[in-house]
């Protein structure tokens, strides 16, 4: 898997060990990634938006996102991230511990692109994260506009 830049990639997860866990898979990878964790709803939104104290993150290609969070839940995240236009286009994957249909069901209705059960061990997860980069890094052509937009939306700030 070689990626010709960095890749930088956001994780809403306020699970410590889900985050240790997620940056030792992502290790493995060999994959040129950049992880940035947010472990709060509001502070998610906040980096996604580039308001303080996140005024100069990136823009990331892909978010992975926890159901379960504090401040603001990742279903009410997933639905203000695709009711905005500047942030609609980035891939959002669910990233949870839940199974139950009206999860699934809950997060396909409100446009996310992906739904998955997280693995409990470090090479389930690690396999589950390579076939992530594989699928929507190397296989899937992203818009070119996930950039040019925060190109705008940080003039605008």
């Amino acid at each position: 898997m070689v990626l010709h830049s960095r890749v930088d990639i956001l994780l809403v997860e306020d699970n410590l060990g889900d985050i240790q866990l997620f940056t030792e898979a992502i290790e493995e990878t060999a994959a040129d990634l950049k992880i940035f964790s947010i472990r709060d709803g509001i502070e998610a939104i906040k980096f996604l938006r580039n308001e303080p104290p996140y005024q100069d993150a990136p823009k990331p290609a892909i978010i992975l996102l926890d159901l379960n969070l504090p401040g603001k839940d990742g279903r009410k995240i997933l639905a203000e991230i695709k009711s905005d236009p500047a942030l609609a286009i980035i891939p959002v994957v669910i990233f949870s511990g839940s199974d139950a249909p009206q999860d699934v069901s809950a997060c396909y209705s409100l446009h996310a692109n992906c739904y998955i059960v997280k693995p409990r061990d470090l090479s389930g997860l690690t396999e589950t994260i390579r076939s992530l980069v594989d699928f929507w890094l190397m296989k899937v052509k992203l818009p070119s506009k996930i950039n040019s937009l925060y190109s705008e939306r940080k003039n605008e700030n």
